[in-house]
């Protein structure tokens, strides 16, 4: 089976944002990019994949700064190829980039595509159900685990409250995966650079231009609460109940 990955990059939650005097993006200066959390269970879902019944891994990411060793280092855990779509320019929102990545896999043999089910700086869950549309082919997301049949694959898809369901999809389809069977794996350093001499990346001119639908009119730091009271009894505790009326 033939699995491809849609990676995206975005901003390190970890280092400080500042939105910038637009009010309308991030202050881009020392931004740090990093690969998706889900996108990266997303590859490893693959990989599992391509360990259980073999085939081929594709990882298709748009072109940007430092790109390429993401790439390097998916092709570093084991992906077959690695696709980096250039000349889009920036893109406005989850309708856009699925756009652009429904153009690209048309060009590439598949049988299955695979997503993160969401992106940590849009969470709105879309990209996966917009390229199924897109292509015209089924979508499952909220996944958690994925088994390999003749023509199918049987999934397992989180609800609410931890319950799972089992679901059997025909192929070709688009999975939005919520985590994999097991933690994404590290590809070391050393193998990374090895792969960076020996292996190259492909090209693709992907379409831009945007749908004009959405856009951002204003984005705000999260404001600061007023801290939390601490409490050293079940007095006290008892005290703040009373006189919130709980008790």
């Amino acid at each position: 089976m033939n699995t491809v990955v849609l990676l995206k990059r975005v901003p390190d939650l970890v280092e400080d944002l500042e939105v910038d005097g637009s009010g309308r993006a991030l202050v881009a200066e020392h931004l740090k990019l990093t690969l998706n959390e889900f996108d990266e269970h997303a590859l490893e879902e693959a990989l599992l994949l391509k360990e259980d019944g073999g085939g081929e891994v594709t990882v298709v990411a748009l072109d940007s700064a430092d790109v390429d060793k993401m790439l390097f280092t998916a092709l570093a855990k084991g992906a077959d190829r690695a696709i980096k779509v250039t000349g889009v320019g920036a893109v406005g929102g989850t309708r856009e980039l699925a756009g652009v990545f429904s153009d690209v896999l048309g060009s590439i043999s598949h049988d299955l595509v695979l997503t993160g089910v969401q992106a940590s700086d849009d969470v709105d869950g879309q990209l996966a159900p917009t390229v199924a549309a897109n292509l015209g082919v089924p979508c499952i997301e909220v996944i958690t685990g994925v088994e390999a049949g003749a023509g199918t694959v049987t999934v397992h898809k989180e609800y609410a409250g931890g319950v799972l369901g089992e679901f059997e999809m025909t192929l070709p389809g688009v999975l939005g995966i919520q985590a994999a069977r097991q933690s994404p794996r590290y590809a070391p350093v050393s193998r990374v650079r090895q792969i960076q001499e020996s292996a190259t990346l492909d090209e693709v001119a992907g379409a831009g231009g945007g749908d004009g639908r959405f856009s951002i009119v204003v984005m705000t730091p999260p404001k600061a609460g007023e801290g939390a009271q601490m409490l050293d009894s079940v007095e006290e505790l008892i005290a703040v109940l009373d006189s919130k009326g709980v008790i």
